[in-house]
């Protein structure tokens, strides 16, 4: 299949294409700064895959984009880039979950020979929160047992699902430096340093295709798990006065008698 991907849900920017003309494909690559700073670059960079490939976006089944969870402006990013492109070339836009495509680059790049197992994948949400989900895979398929969704590091042992019966497991992702002191992972389940990656997604996309995920540009939307990214004035003064509060009565001495 001739296909684009690329994902901006983190702060990282990964980019392919890929080329099949009756014979084994071809994938071309390229990466740079993603999240907010992707939009300066992405539409420039894609077009230079394309060219390297000898591919015109009309020639496309479909473009690739990470839909997320992620940053909330990368993630606006790729969607209105996918969609932009998607119109002018009359092509179907493909939205493949950042953390799903998270799962397929960790499997690949600790366990290519597995067959079948489970992998919660992981992305730093900021905030003292990340981004969570759990997948499973048979070899050929992937299959969601636990959503896209936000929590907290010191919940996670206790949110993620148990391992498999057989199989590889793991949890993968970029959490491990920021939250070291916080995590509980299970002691027998490797953690896989990983980001989504375009070359994740473009493995992913034949089966999302085939099983009609697939939509027209203007259904494309991003993946937002967290409905809220700041507080309001009123928000924040309240708060400040239920920690003041708080303080001042751990402060007086009636606390300490």
């Amino acid at each position: 299949m001739n296909l684009l991907a690329f994902d901006t849900s983190t702060d990282a920017l990964s980019i392919a294409v890929s080329r099949q003309d009756g014979g084994p494909g071809k994938v071309w690559h390229s990466n740079g700064p993603g999240g907010a700073q992707a939009s300066s670059s992405l539409i420039g960079n894609v077009m230079d895959l394309l060219g390297q490939a000898d591919l015109h976006l009309a020639e496309l089944d479909a473009i690739c984009f990470g839909s997320g969870p992620g940053s909330f402006t990368g993630l606006r990013t790729a969607c209105s880039v996918a969609q932009g492109l998607a119109f002018g070339a009359n092509v179907p836009v493909l939205p493949v979950p950042s953390l799903l495509a998270l799962a397929q680059a960790a499997r690949l790049d600790a366990a290519p020979d597995a067959q079948q197992g489970q992998i919660t994948a992981l992305l730093d949400a900021r905030m003292d929160e990340i981004y969570a989900a759990t997948y499973a895979f048979d070899g050929a398929l992937w299959t969601t047992l636990q959503a896209p969704c936000l929590v907290a590091p010191e919940d996670l042992a206790h949110w993620a699902l148990l391992p498999p019966a057989s199989g590889w497991h793991a949890w993968a992702g970029n959490v491990f430096g920021v939250y070291a002191d916080r995590l509980r992972a299970p002691s027998a389940l490797p953690c896989v340093a990983a980001l989504p990656t375009a070359a994740a997604m473009l493995q992913l996309a034949p089966a999302l295709l085939a099983a009609g995920h697939a939509v027209p540009a203007s259904q494309a939307l991003p993946l937002y798990v967290r409905d809220k990214v700041a507080k309001t004035t009123v928000e924040r003064a309240a708060e400040k006065a239920e920690k003041e509060q708080l303080l001042a009565r751990n402060a007086s001495p009636s606390a300490h008698a």
